[in-house]
């Protein structure tokens, strides 16, 4: 791919090879249901199934095969009817399609990469994992992908977050901004591990996730995850703007049992968003859109875990408004605050994973600092957080239940009395640390004062030299 001349650069290459991956693996999986169901029909019309075009090696190349793709296969894809039925795939194929171009010029070069994707069995299991490490990687390049970055979450602490949340089959999972799909396969990979006994369990589980991705790209490799995670009909991954919806509109039968996500902060939404959200709650802060939704859409008993920046601690106004909110209506009962190095070198800003469940006001936060592990002064692409890194804080959680919690080097508490006399400033710093001696005040000031008679003098000296030598 990186000889052809049409792709340009790494987002590029990893859309091109996504549409492809989806195509290889719907078709896997579409022989396998084949097999097991009377009168499957596959969402893809025959001639355009992978195996029709792209499974022989000696096939189709050159400009017949360009011709094909671009004339016939992406117009067919993306004008695809969906049939209304529940678990009807075409939609989902049509949604992948919607947003997907082919970048590739060269129709040998095209050829030579699906031979290669067409060596991968996606019903082989170890195949599959195998190809799925190869997946993980290739999303974690992203960052490289210009501002791509924004949408991946550093696996350890996605694991670490549905590992305290411990979501179950039967409730409904919500990620309004899901990026990829790292905490829907996390949260899949736990019930899986743990709950996921029979068939019905899987079904349960496959039937409660929500989603949500507005760019086109991420929501793209987010249903390709989906698909290889062996979700059969990835269709609740939406490619649209969570916060283009009417607050209002949010009804009792949109109300979910977990969220778990990491809204973009930082960003800005476009114009009129805000006009979505009741007049106390408007701002142009995603994060702060999103966390006001957090807390309308969790039903009476549900819980999540949301990341954070530092900014949404300490921010006044709006972020004032939408913390007195979160701690009436929801028992945020723990803040794990991070080291500024975990999202590096995406984000080198300070950031923080929020546990909270809705219907029970706030009495005392939890704060656990984590650190960056002994000998190693921060994080890095090459020295990530790993989830054994959060072995101490689980250690401390106290289970379920959170019960025999103590306050020691990383942990202390703060009451809501606090937290309402510093404005709701939810910024508490480690009070066992022990912060650098800056030295007193008065005394710094004092030397300040001297420092700046001292270049006060100096620059008197300069402008009369200067002015002493263009008399001259």
């Amino acid at each position: 791919m990186r000889k052809d001349s049409g792709v340009d650069g790494d987002a590029q290459r990893i859309s091109q090879l996504c549409w492809l991956f989806f195509l290889k693996i719907i078709d896997d999986q579409d022989q396998e249901l084949e097999l097991m169901r009377d009168g499957y029909q596959s969402p893809v019309p025959e001639s355009f199934q992978w195996r029709a075009w792209a499974a022989d090696p000696e096939g189709m190349t050159g400009e017949a095969l360009l011709a094909f793709i671009n004339e016939e296969l992406f117009p067919a894809m993306k004008g695809l009817k969906p049939t209304g039925l529940p678990g009807d795939r075409r939609r989902v194929v049509r949604d992948v399609f919607e947003d997907a171009y082919n970048y590739m010029k060269s129709g040998q070069l095209l050829r030579q990469v699906v031979n290669k994707i067409n060596d991968i069995d996606f019903n082989n299991l170890s195949e599959r994992q195998h190809f799925g490490d190869v997946y993980e990687t290739l999303l974690n390049d992203l960052q490289s992908a210009g501002n791509a970055g924004e949408y991946y979450t550093p696996r350890a602490v996605t694991a670490f977050m549905v590992d305290r949340i411990d979501p179950k089959p039967g409730e409904i999972i919500f990620d309004p901004s899901c990026g990829t799909g790292g905490f829907l396969t996390c949260a899949m990979k736990h019930m899986r591990e743990r709950y996921v006994k029979r068939p019905e369990d899987e079904a349960l589980m496959q039937a409660s996730f929500r989603a949500v991705e507005k760019k086109p790209l991420p929501h793209m490799l987010c249903v390709t995850n989906m698909l290889l995670h062996g979700v059969e009909d990835p269709s609740f991954v939406r490619h649209d703007n969570t916060l283009a919806r009417p607050y209002i509109s949010w009804e009792q039968k949109d109300r979910v049992d977990v969220i778990l996500t990491n809204p973009p902060f930082g960003g800005k939404e476009e114009d009129g968003i805000e006009s979505n959200f009741p007049q106390h709650f408007r701002t142009r802060e995603t994060a702060d859109l999103f966390l006001a939704l957090f807390i309308r859409l969790l039903r009476k008993g549900g819980v999540a875990a949301i990341v954070l920046p530092d900014g949404s601690l300490f921010g006044e106004g709006v972020k004032t408004r939408l913390k007195e909110a979160l701690l009436e209506e929801c028992n945020l009962h723990t803040i794990v605050r991070l080291p500024n190095s975990v999202f590096k070198p995406y984000a080198s800003i300070g950031t923080n994973l929020l546990f909270f469940e809705k219907g029970e006001p706030t009495k005392d936060i939890w704060f656990y600092e984590h650190q960056v592990p002994a000998g190693q002064k921060a994080y890095s692409m090459t020295k990530p957080i790993r989830f054994e890194h959060f072995q101490s804080c689980t250690d401390w959680w106290g289970g379920a239940d959170r019960k025999g919690r103590e306050e020691g080097p990383q942990a202390w508490k703060v009451s809501i009395d606090e937290v309402k006399a510093r404005g709701y400033n939810l910024d508490f710093k480690n009070p066992h640390s022990e912060e650098a001696d800056h030295g007193d005040p008065a005394e710094l000031l004092a030397k300040l004062d001297q420092a700046e008679a001292k270049t006060a003098d100096l620059r008197e000296q300069l402008q009369a030299i200067l002015a002493e030598a263009l008399a001259q």
